[in-house]
């Protein structure tokens, strides 16, 4: 189990390396994938497997 000293170094480890604008980007990822993993545990067949690219020229 995560102590409190362990969480902040971590937190600061992960802030130090990916920076704070790709933080948001990568929880938002993280939970997307969570979603789709219940949803596969679960048994239903609509999960979308298609990768959503964002254009970077808009």
């Amino acid at each position: 189990m995560l102590s409190l000293t362990h969480f902040l170094l971590l937190s600061v480890i992960l802030l130090l390396v990916f920076g704070p604008t790709k933080l948001p980007q990568l929880g938002r990822m993280l939970g997307e994938s969570a979603r789709a993993f219940k949803k596969a545990l679960n048994g239903r067949e609509d999960i979308d497997v298609t990768a959503s690219v964002k254009r970077l020229d808009e």
